[in-house]
């Protein structure tokens, strides 16, 4: 026991100082959380994106550098990792399914630490209240929806990380030597800072740019004031943004010397913002919600009677929690009247914008009392999750970002006015009750992956070594174990070969080198008309053209299918049908 006495500010994440309760729950919670995502692995294998992800970083396992050697839309961190995992362990599926679940765990306690922290001392039963905003998480954190290794959660995690360092150094006081960590801590929140932007583009570089701006106006206010009025000194601001800018020059360094960084910024800003860059009218139809007309009056509602003396008395504390759990009491009421499985998605994912909402009404509330470091937090959060939006708005990018929004409910919950801090364990619980049983349908019944055709009937299992833990519903799982042991048994090793459109991780799971510079044909990720393709193709000696003619995917993603076709047929024999797939053969 002696070894787990409580933590001190600043030390929120230390495991040698935490009670055995903080200890139980963390395991708990990170057991809860891998398990689910292991289990959502055993039930569905999403070809496309494992293609995208695991044959990239197959490539780059192998030596083949992005950017210059071959095009990519997304920064390298996730593909790095994926990579690495590759050079020292060998090719196996279920090792990336472990990663996924070990960080997917892993966000779930961190991000329960950051809530504990933001509502210590302000709420009753802080612990409490922390604990029942990461139950949830379990079913909705980062890898529990969508369950492969991806980009956006892992950039997810790595804004989590950067969050955990912000408020641990909200609490370094700057005049006391507390040690290394204490000392380091300002150089390894602005290191951290610069991560998410290499995971993720459109949701790091927002998150960076909304903490280097709250620093500087922190700093600011501080030399207009002529004295201190945050909670960190500003030697230990500055220190920050030094590391952030000698991490960010570093990296810019390092692409320049390793794939050119005009190549970099091509494809992952140029190319990556024509093909998926949404239109402004696209991101402020999020807020156009039917559902605002009755949820933001009791939303509004509840939050002026918190905020009046009728706050003091018991039916006014209880008239306004009535009516900031209305909406999310609805939500689960509405479970029982539809049984369809996308309404009910629908439902629960219209609650983003009304939170999106209140927790910037209530965080430019908090600023009245004055701008610290601690209360310019829940910008930098709304900055990431609206980052997160460019890619697929509100209905196809909220998989990742779940941990982000509880970080704001939790802000909104310590904001309480003192008069209902009682209420706050009965609010969180119903916070808790909605996500989790909303969510958990949500996560169960694959609604993020309606893109998908996931039929009815028993989960098929694979039966290569190397895609061992891989399963799915339907005959696709099937039908690409056979591609491969074709492949294996008929197409010589060095033979240069291109799938179309490239809906499994074909070349990942035969181990060979993949010789055309795309391997999954869509708008997002390929620059080639049908024409420019063939003559790649030419000019790489392409023998083979294997097509898939079973899709997994509901929608046929390869741009100018019609044409390419047609051209496939002039220079390439078919030489054997496969159950998913047509095979040719270079005339």
């Amino acid at each position: 026991m002696r070894n787990f006495v409580a933590a001190e500010p600043g030390d929120s994440f230390a495991l040698k100082k935490w009670p055995w309760r903080d200890l139980f729950a963390a395991i708990a919670i990170f057991v809860a959380t891998a398990g689910f995502v292991f289990w959502q692995n055993s039930q569905i294998a999403i070809l496309w994106d494992l293609s995208y992800l695991l044959d990239i970083s197959w490539r780059i396992a192998l030596g083949q550098v992005p950017y210059r050697d071959f095009p990519m839309v997304h920064p390298p961190l996730t593909f790095l990792i994926q990579a690495g995992i590759m050079r020292l362990a060998g090719r196996h599926y279920e090792l990336h399914v472990a990663y996924a679940a070990l960080v997917g765990g892993l966000v779930t306690v961190i991000g329960w630490r950051i809530n504990l922290r933001t509502l210590q001392d302000k709420v009753a039963s802080a612990w409490l209240v922390s604990l029942l905003l990461a139950v949830p998480l379990t079913v909705l954190g980062i890898y529990s929806v969508y369950p492969h290794p991806i980009y956006d959660s892992d950039c997810a995690f790595a804004i989590l990380v950067a969050l955990l360092f912000l408020q641990r150094l909200n609490f370094q006081q700057p005049s006391l030597k507390r040690g290394w960590r204490a000392r380091f801590a300002p150089s390894l929140t602005g290191a951290a800072l610069v991560l998410p932007v290499f995971f993720k583009q459109n949701m790091g570089l927002p998150f960076l740019l909304a903490v280097f701006a709250g620093i500087l106006l922190l700093l600011a206010l501080h030399w207009m004031r002529r004295r201190f009025q945050v909670e960190a000194s500003s030697a230990m601001l500055l220190r920050v943004l030094a590391a952030t800018a000698v991490c960010s020059l570093t990296a810019i360094a390092l692409l320049q010397i390793t794939v050119g960084l005009g190549n970099y910024l091509h494809w992952t800003v140029q190319f990556a913002a024509q093909r998926r860059l949404p239109g402004f009218a696209d991101m402020v139809a999020i807020y156009q919600q039917p559902s605002f007309v009755w949820t933001l009056p009791c939303v509004g509602g509840g939050l002026l009677l918190l905020c009046l003396p009728l706050a003091r008395r018991v039916w006014g504390r209880i008239l306004a929690f009535c009516l900031l759990a209305a909406p999310l009491l609805g939500s689960i009421v509405y479970l029982f009247l539809n049984d369809d499985l996308d309404e009910r998605s629908d439902n629960l994912l219209a609650l983003w914008p009304m939170l999106l909402l209140l927790a910037f009404v209530v965080a430019l509330i908090e600023l009245r009392k004055g701008v610290t470091l601690e209360r310019l937090m829940p910008f930098f959060i709304l900055a990431a999750i609206h980052g997160a939006f460019l890619s697929q708005q509100l209905w196809g990018s909220t998989y990742a970002i779940w941990p982000l929004l509880m970080l704001l409910v939790a802000y909104m919950l310590a904001a309480v006015p003192d008069a209902a801090r009682r209420l706050v364990p009965a609010q969180a619980g119903v916070v808790c009750a909605t996500f989790l049983a909303c969510g958990g349908l949500y996560a169960i019944g694959h609604e993020r992956m309606n893109y998908l055709q996931i039929p009815d009937g028993t989960v098929q299992r694979a039966t290569l070594p190397v895609l061992r833990g891989m399963a799915d519903r339907g005959p696709y799982l099937a039908d690409f174990e056979e591609l491969v042991r074709f492949a294996e048994a008929e197409i010589p090793v060095r033979d240069g070969i291109l799938l179309l459109p490239g809906e499994e991780p074909f070349f990942f799971a035969t181990g060979r080198v993949p010789q055309f510079p795309v391997q999954i044909f869509d708008n997002t990720t390929d620059p080639y008309s049908p024409t420019e393709l063939f003559e790649e193709a030419r000019k790489r000696n392409i023998r083979w053209m294997i097509v898939k003619t079973r899709l997994q995917s509901n929608e046929d993603p390869l741009p100018g299918r019609a044409e390419t076709l047609a051209d496939l047929r002039r220079e390439f024999a078919l030489s054997r049908k496969l159950a998913g797939y047509d095979v040719y053969l270079r005339r």
